[in-house]
């Protein structure tokens, strides 16, 4: 059982990856569009954090399966 633990939550950090690249992702896309339209800076930083926010959202989501995995079964 403990292996299967192990397993499940290993898997699950995959999530977390997808979590990296969304991020990365999201302040990619802010740079390109500050470098289309520099006198949108201030809205645009905004749109960006809240992407972010979101993206990270889902990563403390992955985390706490993982946790719940571990620690709960």
């Amino acid at each position: 059982m403990e292996g299967a633990k192990l397993i499940g939550a290993g898997l699950a950090t995959i999530g977390l990856a997808g979590v990296g690249a969304g991020i990365g992702t999201v302040f990619a896309a802010l740079l390109t569009s500050v470098a289309r339209n520099p006198s949108q800076n201030k809205q645009l930083f905004s749109y960006a954090i809240l992407g972010f926010a979101l993206t990270e959202a889902v990563g403390l989501f992955a985390l706490m399966v993982i946790f719940l995995i571990l620690f709960t079964f």
